[in-house]
C-alpha cells in the first residue's frame, strides 16, 4: 500500500512538472542553459589567464608554469569520473551538481584572493618567503576548481536531458545544440573579457596586472551559476541513482581476470576470449558489450598525443604571444585573448566542414572514414606546432642577445655637446652628441678605457650583466644597470638619466618616476603600448614629452645639457633605444591556430560520433568518459617533456611535440586499418533473439559479429 501511494505521488510530481511548459519545452531547461553559459565562463575565463599569472605574478619559469597548467587541465579532465560515480550510484545528478558547484565556487573565490598582492604582511618584494601564502592559496583554489568543473562535467547535460519527456524527443535534440552554443559562448565571451581585466592596473600596485579582477569575475559567474541552477530546484525532474555502469564493467573486466588467473594450467577448456572467464557471474550480454567498449578502448591510447599539443594553445602558445607585437590597428589583442581564434575558428569550421568539404569528398567517391579523418586531424595538429615552430624561430631573430654568465656588456651614453672618441681595449669608438654606442661584449673582468685623450685606471665589468656607461670628455660621472630581460606582458620599460644642471623630478599620470639629480638615472617603470606623456618639472617650470611605445621594448630618455624649459622643451629629449619593441605581430600566429582548429574538427568530433556509433546503449558514458581521460593524459604528457625534455630552444621544442605526433599518427593509422567497425544495437539485438536449439546461433560471439562488421564497413 505504502508502495502504490509513492507511486501516485511521484506520478503527480511529474504531471505538475508536465505543465511547467513553455512552447513544448520544460521552463526548467532555462535554469540548465544559464548555469552551463555562467559556469564555461568561469572556467575558460580563469583559465585564460592562468599561465601568465604563474609566470608573472607567482614568478615562476615557462617551462614550470607550463607544468602546473598542465597538471591542473588534467586533474579537470580525470575528476569527471568521480563525478559520474558520486552522482550514478550516490547523489544523484541534481544533489552532486549543487554540492560540487559549491565547491566550484569557493575554489574560484580563494584564486581571487590568492592574487590580491598585498594580502601579506610585507609580500611586495616578490620574494619567494613573501610568495609562499599565494601558492597555497592557489594550489588549493585549482585543486577545488579542478574538482568541481570535472564532477559536474559528466551531470549537467544528463541531468538536462533527464527535463524531457517521451513525447519532446525534437526539442530535447535541440536542447542539446543550445546547450553546446551556451558553452561555446561562455567560453568565447570569457575568453575575450578576463584578458581586458587582467592587463589593468589594480591600484595597490601600479606595476602588477590585476589578476584579483580576473579571477573575481568568474568567480562571480560561478556564484551566480550555482544560485540560477538552486532557484530552478522545484521545476526539476530529478532521476534517483541507478547504478553506475562503469563500476559494472570495471567489476567485469576484475572478474575475467581473477577467474583466468585462478584456473590457470587447469584442465578447464581455453575460453574464445579472455573476457569469457567472467562468464560464472555475469550474463553474456554484458559480456559482449564489454568486448565492444574494450575495442574502442584500445583505439584510445595513441589519442592523447594530439591532445598533448592541443591544450598548449593556453600555456605555450599564450607564452610566445608575449613576445610578440598585438597592435591589429582599431583594437589591441592581449596574449591571452589569442585564445578566441580557436573559438571562433570552430564555430566557423564545424558547419563548412559538414556541409562543404565531408559532401565535396563524398562526391570524389573517397571513403572518408572516422578513423581516417582522425588521422588527417592528428596530422593538421603537428603541422600546427610545425608552423609554431617556424614562428618562434623568427621570433627568436628578434630578441636581443643578452650576456651569458662569463661575458658582460657595455654602453657607452656620451653627455657632451659634441662628438667623443673613446677607446675599449684599444677598439676605437666614436659617439656622437647626446648618442649612445653599444652593447659592447667583453669577456674579461676588467676594460682599458680612453675617453679623449684621457685614460682612465681599468674599469671594472660585472659579469652576466649590462651596463651603461656616462661619459663626458675628461669624467665618468655615471653608470647604471640595465635590463638583462625583455620587459614582461609586453609592457615598456622608461627610465631617465638627468645631464641637466638641476634636480628634475618625473610624472606619467599616477606613476612618480621620482626625483633624478644630474648625471643620475631614474627606475625603471612599466607602461603599456600606446602614449605615454610624462612630465618633468624644474624648480619652477615645466616640460611635458610623449613617446608612442609599442610592445617589449626599453628606453633610455636623456634630458641633455642644453636642455631649456619652454615650447621647444620637448624636442631636446633624446630616446636612447635599449631594448627593441617586438617585431612579430601576433597575426602570424593565425595560421597556426587555424591548422589546429581544422585538426579539432576533423578529430574531436569525429571522434565523439565514433565513439557514440560504436558503444553499446547502455555503456555510452563508459566511452565518454574513456575519451576524457585521453585529454586528461595528454596533459600529462605535455609537463613530462616539459620537466623531463628541457630543450635549450622552444622552436625545438615544438618540432619534437610535431614528430612524437607524426609518430603516434602512422600507429594509429595502422590500427584504424585493422579496425572492423560494428553495429552495437544490432549485435545486441542478434543476442537477445538467440535460440537455445539453434546451433547456428549459438557459435562463440566472435563469430556472430563478424558478418555484421562487414555490412557496418561498407557503409561508413
Amino acid at each position: 500500500m505504502t508502495g502504490d501511494m509513492a507511486d501516485r505521488e511521484q506520478g503527480k510530481e511529474k504531471k505538475n512538472k508536465d505543465k511547467q511548459e513553455c512552447c513544448g519545452y520544460p521552463i526548467s531547461i532555462f535554469f540548465i542553459v544559464v548555469n552551463e553559459f555562467c559556469e564555461r565562463f568561469s572556467y575558460y575565463g580563469m583559465r585564460a589567464v592562468l599561465v601568465l599569472y604563474f609566470r608573472y605574478f607567482l614568478r615562476w619559469d615557462d617551462d614550470f608554469a607550463t607544468t602546473i597548467y598542465h597538471t591542473f587541465v588534467a586533474l579537470c579532465y580525470l575528476t569527471p569520473i568521480l563525478g559520474a560515480i558520486i552522482a550514478d550510484s550516490w547523489l544523484g545528478k541534481f544533489k552532486t551538481i549543487v554540492y560540487l558547484s559549491i565547491v566550484y565556487t569557493i575554489g574560484q573565490a580563494v584564486m581571487a584572493i590568492s592574487a590580491v598582492h598585498d594580502i601579506t604582511d610585507g609580500n611586495k618584494d616578490g620574494t619567494p618567503d613573501s610568495m609562499t601564502f599565494h601558492v597555497a592559496l592557489s594550489m588549493v583554489g585549482l585543486l577545488l576548481i579542478a574538482l568541481g568543473t570535472g564532477g559536474i562535467k559528466p551531470c549537467v547535460a544528463a541531468f538536462g536531458g533527464d527535463q524531457f519527456q517521451d513525447h519532446q524527443e525534437k526539442q530535447r535534440s535541440t536542447f542539446f545544440s543550445i546547450f553546446y552554443l551556451s558553452i561555446n559562448a561562455g567560453s568565447l565571451l570569457s575568453t575575450i573579457i578576463t584578458p581586458i581585466l587582467r592587463a589593468q592596473d589594480c591600484g595597490i600596485n601600479s606595476q602588477q596586472k590585476c589578476y584579483p579582477l580576473a579571477f573575481g569575475v568568474p568567480a562571480a559567474l560561478m556564484a551566480v551559476a550555482l544560485v540560477v541552477f538552486i532557484l530552478g530546484s522545484s521545476m526539476y525532474i530529478k532521476e534517483a541513482p541507478k547504478g553506475n555502469i562503469m563500476m559494472e564493467v570495471c567489476r567485469c573486466i576484475a572478474f575475467a581476470n581473477k577467474n583466468r588467473w585462478k584456473h590457470r594450467g587447469s584442465c578447464f577448456p581455453k575460453r574464445e576470449h579472455w573476457l569469457d572467464w567472467a562468464e560464472e557471474r555475469y550474463d553474456k550480454l554484458l559480456i559482449t558489450q564489454v568486448k565492444m567498449v574494450l575495442k574502442v578502448l584500445f583505439l584510445y591510447i595513441p589519442l592523447p598525443m594530439f591532445w598533448a599539443l592541443f591544450d598548449q594553445q593556453g600555456s605555450r602558445w599564450t607564452l610566445q604571444a608575449t613576445t610578440m607585437n598585438g597592435n591589429f590597428g582599431l583594437f589591441i589583442v592581449q596574449p591571452d585573448q589569442m585564445q578566441t581564434v580557436n573559438a571562433i575558428l570552430i564555430l566557423l569550421m564545424v558547419p563548412v566542414v559538414d556541409n562543404v568539404v565531408y559532401p565535396l569528398i563524398k562526391k570524389c567517391g573517397l571513403n572518408f572514414t572516422p578513423l581516417k579523418r582522425m588521422t588527417v586531424g592528428m596530422f593538421l595538429g603537428a603541422l600546427a606546432f610545425v608552423a609554431a615552430a617556424l614562428v618562434q624561430v623568427q621570433i627568436d631573430q628578434t630578441v636581443p642577445v643578452f650576456p651569458s654568465s662569463s661575458e658582460a656588456q657595455v654602453k657607452f651614453l656620451n653627455l657632451d655637446n659634441s662628438v667623443l672618441n673613446i677607446s675599449v681595449n684599444g677598439n676605437p669608438y666614436e659617439i656622437q652628441p647626446f648618442q649612445s654606442y653599444g652593447y659592447v661584449s667583453l669577456n674579461t673582468d676588467t676594460m682599458d678605457l680612453s675617453v679623449g685623450n684621457k685614460t682612465h685606471v681599468p674599469y671594472p665589468l660585472m659579469k652576466g650583466k649590462r651596463q651603461t656607461l656616462l661619459l663626458t670628455y675628461d669624467n665618468i660621472p655615471g653608470e647604471s644597470i640595465d635590463l638583462n630581460t625583455k620587459p614582461e606582458q609586453g609592457d615598456n620599460d622608461i627610465r631617465f638619466v638627468n645631464g641637466y644642471r638641476e634636480e628634475l623630478s618625473v610624472k606619467s599620470g599616477s606613476k612618480d618616476m621620482g626625483s633624478v639629480g644630474q648625471f643620475e638615472f631614474s627606475n625603471y617603470t612599466l607602461f603599456p603600448e600606446g602614449t605615454a606623456t610624462f612630465i618633468i618639472s624644474g624648480s619652477t617650470e615645466q616640460c611635458k614629452y610623449s613617446m608612442d611605445l609599442g610592445f617589449g621594448s626599453s628606453y633610455t630618455l636623456l634630458i641633455p645639457s642644453n636642455f631649456t624649459f619652454g615650447p621647444e622643451c620637448a624636442s631636446t629629449i633624446q630616446q636612447v633605444e635599449d631594448i627593441k619593441p617586438n617585431t612579430m605581430h601576433m597575426a602570424w600566429q593565425i595560421p597556426q591556430y587555424f591548422l589546429m582548429t581544422c585538426g579539432e574538427v576533423v578529430f574531436s568530433v569525429t571522434g565523439l560520433e565514433f565513439s557514440y556509433s560504436q558503444a553499446p546503449k547502455n555503456m555510452k558514458s563508459v566511452l565518454q568518459a574513456g575519451w576524457l581521460l585521453t585529454t586528461a593524459v595528454g596533459n600529462i604528457i605535455v609537463l613530462i617533456v616539459a620537466e623531463v625534455g628541457q630543450l635549450p630552444e622552444q622552436w625545438a621544442e615544438y618540432v619534437l611535440f610535431a614528430a612524437l605526433l607524426i609518430c603516434v599518427c602512422v600507429i594509429f593509422s595502422i590500427m584504424a586499418h585493422f579496425y572492423t567497425y560494428t553495429d552495437p544495437a544490432e549485435i545486441e539485438a542478434q543476442f537477445s533473439e538467440k535460440d537455445p536449439d539453434d546451433k547456428e546461433k549459438n557459435k562463440p560471439i566472435e563469430m556472430q559479429m563478424e558478418p555484421v562488421f562487414e555490412k557496418k564497413q561498407t557503409k561508413i
